[in-house]
């Protein structure tokens, strides 16, 4: 694995975590949580299959 790949697999779930726990203290609707999930887990796929 390069390093772009690691901090894409570092980077991911963190920002799924930070989403979800956003979700949970009432600041982001299931719409916008989902959203923000979908996105980043699709520019991962993208970068990680690029590289």
């Amino acid at each position: 694995m390069s390093d772009a790949q690691i901090g894409l697999s570092v980077a991911t779930p963190i920002i799924i975590i930070f989403a979800l726990v956003l979700y949970r203290m009432g600041v982001l609707h299931r719409t916008g949580t989902a959203a923000a999930v979908l996105a980043s887990l699709a520019c991962a796929a993208v970068l990680f299959i690029e590289r």
